[in-house]
């Protein structure tokens, strides 16, 4: 299984965890005791290994110019398609896509299209259940904007109740391709896709996605 290279320090804290809970189970007299707590390591090391999984992707062109494609940025379950005002990158309404990740997702962030970074703005905020609606406006956040030509796609790292870390390599200027890796937000949260005017929507609300494959528009 491949790890991406964001859980470094989340599987160092789980090795000792596990090491500890393993030397207690041996310190221990009771043996129900030492089943439990060889359990419990057991079930902290797998969960970390199927949380920072990193499997590769191949976006689902069809024969499409992949240039014209809009792909997930994240795994997961598209909870709202919405109409909205997008004032500060796109500066025109546009289509937001709201993508849910539970702890079972792959959460490795990647580049919905091929272009040059130019926006990127971090936001603090709350920490509400990441699928609930008023996450996109009130949960801390970061914010990316991106290029191609005359084309824009922005998209939001938005952080949960549970995750309370985002991560985003990706700087202004950077060139990114379509599925390329740039980030990961850990243990549930969300990503919110503003689909420009003038994009086709592929997907409906309730669709399973998956980051750097399914393709979620595509430009006319």
């Amino acid at each position: 299984m491949k790890l991406t290279r964001y859980g470094t320090d989340v599987l160092f804290a789980i090795a000792v965890i596990v090491i500890v809970l393993v030397g207690l189970a041996f310190w221990t007299p009771e043996l129900w005791v030492r089943i439990l707590l060889i359990a419990i390591a057991l079930f902290l090391g797998g969960f970390s290994l199927n949380f920072f999984r990193d499997p590769n992707r191949v976006i689902e062109a069809d024969g499409r110019p992949v240039e014209n494609l809009i792909v997930s940025p994240a795994d997961g379950k598209i909870v709202e398609i919405r109409e909205t005002e997008e004032p500060d990158f796109l500066q025109h309404t546009a289509t937001r896509i709201s993508i849910f990740m539970s702890p079972l997702d792959v959460h490795v962030n990647r580049a919905p299209i091929t272009g040059t970074v130019e926006y990127i703005r971090y936001v603090k905020g709350e920490f509400l259940v990441a699928h609930a609606p008023e996450a996109t406006h009130r949960n801390e956040r970061a914010i990316i904007g991106m290029t191609r030509g005359d084309r824009k796609v922005l998209f939001a790292q938005v952080a949960g109740y549970i995750a309370r870390r985002i991560v985003c390599t990706a700087k202004v200027g950077d060139r990114l391709s379509a599925g390329e890796r740039f980030g990961m937000i850990k243990f549930g949260s969300r990503v919110d896709v503003f689909v420009p005017n003038g994009a086709r929507l592929l997907v409906v609300s309730g669709a399973m996605v998956r980051a750097g494959e399914t393709v979620l528009a595509e430009f006319t």
